[in-house]
């Protein structure tokens, strides 16, 4: 949106400047005036170079989690307590210190200050407030229980940064020493092998084939570094690219989930995350059809959200939730019957968390399962591919010593 630049005269008389966005004049006017301002004078302001860059993704700050978290208890902790949603919202601003996540805390406070419900408000910031917060928020406003719908929305966003951090934890261990191998093995090729590549080229005979193979790449690396480095980018980009793509993104999701190890803890996280937000949004009284709906686009994975949009489909046309599911072949047999349990006895939400909490605590085994396994196979890896690099070039070092011992 274009940026406007105005002079203004506040309610107390004290004159004001600054800048603001909007989609036209009129609207930055209407504003001002939402604030009780006068506008003395207000003009379009072209952008500066630094706020083009600014706005560039690469350059845009992620809000982290533990700020929603923060953020939601302590709203609920003023609501709760009775203080006015637009003072409670100007009491947290002025207290967080994370400037990107309190320059959207003020921009709501303004904008429900103008008159706007705070779901609209929060949907203006889709970086910091997903569509499942302001879908509880929205079902907290109209149920009149936003303290709670909040309090609700930390513990969710608790329990779902666990889960995350688990799995990027997972993660960690084999990235960092395949990072450390791969760094040893550019130092061996680019440092250590052109020494070896002058000793040998005295011997006056034909090298081994895995001698002949490491100073190739050596000297390929010395030489054409730029293909060594620019390759890997340009496919990285171009597999992202890839990624946007419907067909792109569908396809990676449908193989990744068939993977013999981390297709079986992907699929785990998907089901606990999908039972936990649909039991945080019936709990809170969103309507099942909209809950359905949040879930699938914030289900992370094409095969997933699929399925589950089918299902809200046949629910829409008058089937119980558990039989559209069981046809969609992505959930387990007793997540079906839990959720049928749930459907029977009316207590969905309740079944739906207890899923989600045995479904976490199996994501934790797996993780553990593949930690371990993977631990062994890395040091394997990185010690045949370094152990075969020093191999390679002492194997003619033993066949020199051999010739010469043969012709004393």
């Amino acid at each position: 949106m274009p940026l406007f630049a105005y002079k203004a005269r506040a309610t107390g008389g004290n004159p004001v400047a600054g800048v603001l966005e909007a989609t036209d004049q009129r609207a930055a006017v209407d504003q001002l005036r939402q604030q009780r301002m006068v506008v003395l004078e207000i003009n379009e302001k072209e952008p500066s170079l630094l706020d083009t860059i600014k706005k560039l993704p690469l350059f845009k700050p992620s809000i982290p989690a533990k700020e929603i978290v923060l953020f939601s208890r302590q709203l609920s902790t003023l609501v709760s307590a009775g203080v006015a949603l637009v003072s409670g919202l100007n009491i947290l601003a002025e207290q967080i210190q994370f400037k990107p996540f309190k320059a959207i805390v003020i921009k709501v406070k303004e904008d429900i200050e103008a008159g706007q419900p705070i779901a609209e408000a929060l949907k203006k910031h889709p970086d910091a407030f997903t569509d499942l917060y302001v879908a509880m928020v929205r079902a907290g406003e109209l149920g009149g229980i936003l303290d709670v719908i909040l309090e609700r929305l930390s513990a969710y966003l608790e329990s779902a940064e666990a889960l995350r951090l688990k799995v990027k934890g997972a993660m960690m261990y084999p990235i960092v020493v395949s990072s450390i191998a791969a760094l040893v093995t550019v130092f061996l090729l680019v440092g250590v092998i052109p020494t070896f590549k002058e000793i040998f080229s005295s011997f006056g005979a034909e090298l081994p084939l895995p001698t002949r193979i490491v100073i190739g790449l050596s000297e390929a690396l010395q030489h054409q570094w730029y293909a060594f480095v620019g390759v890997p980018v340009a496919a990285f980009f171009l597999f992202k690219r890839w990624l946007k793509t419907e067909s792109g993104r569908k396809i990676f999701d449908t193989r990744i989930l068939q993977l013999p190890l981390f297709g079986i803890m992907l699929r785990k996280v998907a089901v606990a995350k999908f039972t936990r937000t649909l039991g945080t949004l019936v709990k809170s009284g969103v309507p099942i059809l909209q809950a359905m709906e949040t879930v699938a686009q914030t289900a992370g994975n094409k095969v997933i959200e699929a399925a589950i949009m089918d299902a809200r489909e046949s629910i829409r046309e008058g089937e119980r939730i558990a039989e559209p599911l069981k046809r969609s072949g992505v959930f387990p047999p007793m997540v079906i019957q839990m959720i049928s349990v749930g459907e029977e006895t009316g207590n969905m939400d309740v079944m739906l968390h207890k899923i989600a909490d045995f479904y976490d605590q199996e994501v934790e085994q797996s993780i553990k399962g593949l930690t371990s396994m993977i631990e062994p196979i890395v040091i394997v890896f990185m010690g045949i591919l370094i152990g075969g690099i020093v191999v390679a070039m002492f194997v003619p070092m033993f066949e020199l010593g051999n010739l010469a011992s043969k012709q004393g």
